[in-house]
């Protein structure tokens, strides 16, 4: 009896190590088919006038957030 539940417990093991390893492999975008995208390029360098006639550059507001809104009147 006790050989019969090390038995079924050794099994469970293996699946359940299987089942594991299958899904650290990671997803399969080529049956997905999907294609990887290039990574994104740093932004040029620029400058800009705030509405107080300062001028920013992008290399003084490195490591900070920056939105920027393009507005036109077409």
């Amino acid at each position: 009896m006790i050989r019969r539940y090390g038995l079924a417990a050794l099994v469970l093991a293996i699946a359940l190590g299987a089942a594991v390893g299958a899904r650290a492999a990671g997803p399969d975008f080529e049956a997905m088919s999907l294609e990887p995208y290039e990574p994104p390029k740093p932004a040029p360098a620029f400058s800009l006038p705030d509405v107080d006639g300062r001028t920013w550059t992008l290399a003084e507001l490195k490591g900070k957030v920056v939105l920027l809104f393009f507005w036109a009147t077409w």
